[in-house]
């Protein structure tokens, strides 16, 4: 895997190759993900070659470091992305970084993003509070286990 090249497209779309090697995955990856749901084309031209825009590019860039940072399957991908804050953080960025927005406009997504990201911290903050329970069970239950192998090998251990 290559490493992204993230720079503004010239024209402002990119065909599927050329989306494949700013983001470090394959052509294969990209219809795949088409195919799941994950990423749509941002239009087709009359051969029905696919074009993508920096939003897709960005929503790419998402899915790749969704999986390889954080270690999610293709389904937690989907569960993420699925909401509106990742579309509203992705299309501020997009637009603020290669579109030629009045400050009215650069105010307007500065605030979207800022409340999209809190209410993404609130997700990642309540998922990460279930997942140190779990690991807090976890840990419980391999004390509990843990006792019982030492009162296996120690049957003076067991009968006190």
């Amino acid at each position: 895997m290559t490493a992204p090249d993230t720079a503004a497209p010239a024209t402002g779309t990119l065909r599927i190759g050329e989306l494949a090697q700013r983001t470090g995955v394959t052509t294969r990856t990209l219809r795949y993900w088409e195919e799941l749901g994950l990423l749509r084309p941002s239009g087709h031209r009359t051969g029905g070659e696919r074009l993508y825009r920096p939003t897709d590019m960005a929503r790419v860039t998402r899915i790749r470091d969704l999986q390889e940072l954080l270690g999610f399957s293709l389904a937690e991908v989907r569960m993420v992305l699925e909401t509106e804050d990742v579309d509203t953080l992705d299309l501020a960025r997009s637009e603020f970084r290669w579109g030629d927005v009045s400050p009215e406009r650069r105010r307007q997504l500065l605030g979207d993003a800022v409340a999209a990201n809190q209410r993404l911290l609130l997700r990642l903050d309540d998922t990460l509070s279930r997942i140190h329970a779990f690991r807090d069970e976890r840990a419980e239950k391999a004390d509990q286990l843990t006792e019982l192998l030492v009162g296996l090998d120690d049957p003076e251990e067991g009968t006190t």
